[in-house]
């Protein structure tokens, strides 16, 4: 039997990955809700109203079960990685990513049509703060600490990055996924080099490489 949820957000939770399996051929509607609630044993009429706002608030949900999904496959929670503790920054980044892609294999023909939904351009905020949100997730599960503008910098370019795969592997028919892996590996490589370069550029000024004091140097040689 299953259990009854306590609050709507519970209910947009449980309800989410059965609303995703329906949305395969029924599309993000109210068809989808409906049978959802059917296989679910729940009131149809209450998760109408919990998903009332409609297709994105379906999406949202779902965004949420694949962020619950992502938590318990690692091990972790906020500021504690877990299993991922001995592993590297990239590599802790690559499973996190991966978990989320895990958590919606199989459904890919609803991935696609959420990613559709989700680049209209009356959605285009909703979308990009939900972006942010799962990129800020990865990164606080990985470690990340930093609250400057690195903070911002970080989340805005695994959010890109993390969209991007998001669209390959819907697409991705080759053996194991394959294509996306190595897709991934690309991107996630060239974040490091990226941070690699940029704590080069921003070292304490008198650590910093300087063609002035070379060319002093080279005039007024040290004695």
């Amino acid at each position: 039997m299953t259990q009854q949820a306590e609050s709507l957000d519970e209910l947009r939770l449980q309800l989410a990955p059965l609303i995703a399996d329906a949305a395969v051929f029924d599309g993000w509607t109210a068809d989808a809700v409906a049978s959802a609630a059917a296989s679910a044993g729940v009131d149809p009429a209450l998760a109408a109203y919990a998903f009332r706002d409609g297709a994105m608030a379906m999406i949202s949900a779902w965004i949420g079960h694949v962020d619950a999904t992502m938590n318990a496959s690692v091990g972790a929670s906020e500021g504690r990685v877990g299993a991922l503790s001995n592993l590297s920054i990239r590599e802790r980044i690559r499973r996190l990513v991966w978990a989320r892609l895990d958590a919606v294999a199989g459904r890919e023909e609803a991935l696609l049509r959420a990613l559709t939904i989700m680049a209209m351009p009356q959605n285009v905020a909703a979308s990009t703060r939900l972006g942010w949100r799962s990129a800020d997730r990865m990164w606080r599960l990985a470690g990340d600490t930093a609250t400057d503008y690195n903070h911002y910098t970080k989340r805005a370019i695994l959010g890109g990055i993390y969209a991007a795969t998001l669209h390959a592997f819907a697409r991705d028919t080759s053996e194991d996924k394959a294509e996306t892996r190595a897709f991934l590996d690309r991107r996630i490589a060239g974040i490091m080099r990226f941070e690699k370069a940029k704590a080069q550029l921003l070292r304490k000024p008198d650590e910093r490489f300087s063609v002035t004091r070379l060319l002093g140097r080279m005039r007024y040689p040290a004695r």
